[in-house]
């Protein structure tokens, strides 16, 4: 019996979901989800069979993933899924050809927090691989600032919120590519979420 989209794929991320149609991520890579919550953007990498690993700050987010990874991919240790924070991500140097990290970054606490994750996240990146990050942004809309970096949101939510300017210079520091043009969506009057994808130079 064939699957319907939902149950292919899940509630994936829509820019996530682009990047699987374009091939940037496809069968067989080896993927990061660093931040994965309860495994939304890895369903149908898990049942096509992707050698996935994740990590999440949340134990009953990784205990539900590692149950759905038995489900639809039985043979992936459950060793891939780990409790921890993006800025000790416990998993090797250059071992991923994907790490996706999406609608985590925002929650930083301050600019070293920040970067201190994004190092760590293109530290698991492979030569030629690719960082998906999506991520709250100052790209479109103004918001109240209350500490350097720290913008609040129109829900109130305290937000470390990225601009334009920010990102292009972090990309060149990185010797990186970038995928696509920045992008972002606007929520009516609560947020801007950014898509920034890079590619890892294959020497540097």
């Amino acid at each position: 019996m064939s699957l319907t989209i939902q149950e292919q794929f899940g509630q994936i991320d829509i820019y996530v979901f682009d990047q699987i149609l374009r091939g940037n991520i496809a069968p067989g890579m080896c993927i990061l989800d660093a931040g994965c919550g309860f495994g939304r953007n890895l369903v149908h990498l898990l049942r096509e069979g992707s050698e996935v690993f994740a990590i999440d700050a949340n134990p009953g987010a990784i205990a539900h993933l590692r149950q759905l990874a038995a489900s639809l991919n039985p043979t992936l240790p459950s060793a891939n899924f780990q409790v921890g924070y993006l800025d000790h991500i416990p998993f090797p140097d250059q071992f991923a050809d994907v790490v996706l990290c999406s609608s985590v970054l925002h929650f930083s606490r301050d600019r070293n927090h920040f970067l201190a994750m994004l190092a760590e996240l293109w530290r698991t990146v492979k030569p030629g691989g690719l960082l998906f990050t999506r991520l709250g942004s100052r790209i479109g809309m103004d918001f109240p600032r209350v500490r350097e970096d720290i913008y609040r949101t129109g829900d109130g939510s305290e937000w470390f919120l990225v601009d334009e300017p920010m990102l292009l210079t972090l990309t060149a520091q990185l010797h990186a590519t970038l995928v696509d043009p920045l992008k972002t969506t606007i929520v009516q009057s609560h947020r801007c979420m950014t898509t920034w994808v890079l590619r890892k130079p294959i020497h540097e």
